[in-house]
């Protein structure tokens, strides 16, 4: 296997890594706790989670390039390994 096509399979791996990290602090940041009101009077009130769209698909598309990142990586490296002739 070439230089080239180790050191670019390990950028992608790299880029796949920050992708996927970025994907998890999106994913946190996506929602919030909000105080619901009671439905019948003196009842206590309770708490549900909201999502922002926006967030949620910044974690998808994150998820998706990070995923096809490591796929392609990962056929590189295997590649590089297979086209090496055997002594």
């Amino acid at each position: 296997m070439s230089g080239y096509r180790a050191s670019r399979a390990l950028v992608e791996l790299a880029l796949a890594g920050a992708a996927l990290v970025g994907a998890g602090v999106s994913w946190v940041h996506a929602r919030r706790p909000v105080r619901v009101a009671p439905i019948a009077d003196g009842q206590p009130f309770t708490t549900s989670l909201v999502y922002n769209p926006q967030l949620l698909l910044l974690t998808m598309v994150l998820v998706t390039a990070g995923g096809v990142l490591a796929v392609l990586a990962i056929a590189r490296l295997t590649r590089g390994r297979r086209s090496k002739p055997s002594a």
